[in-house]
């Protein structure tokens, strides 16, 4: 079996003595994993990293099997994000989520969202959007459409920890200690504050160690604390 695709690559592990196997979101294919032979030479070391585009070429006998990618470079990426500490955590950060994602199940949504947030400057609002898009694609999305109360659409301010619903204003006021903000550019087009974007960190974090990091028995990456700070210091 072989099929040949663009992808993102988004790590890679030593494979015995000169061996890789890397992992990579490929369009249209999703999250997948491959045998790179000599995937540790000097050769191929600068095209093995993650963050960089490459077009993979998969082999193997039969569908199930790990199989060997051969790797073309596309996009070098890797030596700009090492120059830019910020972009760097954010990329990395990046492509720990999507390796969150079930093997082999296309994510074409994501991975465009990834490839939007790692070639532009870092924006804290749109990597807040792209955890919460990767719970909804887990299948634990929020929602953030309706007051779980009162089933109003407007002056949406906070969210239920325990149902992922968003709930109003006046609703909210007599449960507002246990509720999370919603911060406003989550459910509009406003722009987002430095409070907004820790807040929406703080709400997609909360869902994320809840629904997928705790019950995998996972820590928070810690690139994630290293970035907020970062793009925190940046914006303030």
């Amino acid at each position: 079996m072989e099929w040949t695709g663009e992808a993102l690559l988004i790590g890679v592990r030593r494979h015995g003595e000169s061996s890789v196997i890397a992992e990579a979101m490929v369009a249209g294919r999703g999250r997948y994993l491959g045998l790179v032979r000599g995937g540790r030479s000097t050769r191929l070391a600068a095209t093995l990293q993650a963050g960089n585009t490459v077009q993979l070429t998969w082999r193997a006998r039969i569908e199930d099997h790990l199989g060997n990618f051969t790797v073309e470079l596309l996009h070098a990426r890797a030596a700009e994000l090492i120059a830019d500490p910020v972009r760097l955590y954010l990329s990395q950060l990046v492509c720990e989520h999507l390796r969150l994602l079930p093997e082999r199940d296309p994510h074409d949504r994501l991975l465009g969202m990834a490839l939007d947030l790692i070639d532009h400057p870092p924006d804290g609002a749109a990597l807040a959007k792209f955890e919460l898009a990767v719970l909804d694609e887990l299948g634990f999305g929020l929602d953030l459409e309706s007051c779980a109360a009162t089933g109003v659409t407007s002056d949406l301010t906070h969210v239920s920890p325990r149902s992922g619903r968003a709930v109003s204003r006046a609703a909210a006021e007599p449960y507002r200690e246990k509720l999370l903000k919603l911060p406003s550019f989550l459910v509009s087009r406003g722009n987002a504050s430095p409070g907004d974007i820790r807040d929406a960190f703080r709400l997609s974090g909360y869902f994320l160690d809840r629904h997928v990091w705790g019950p995998r028995q996972m820590d928070v990456p810690p690139v994630r604390d290293m970035l907020l700070t970062k793009l925190m210091s940046k914006a303030e």
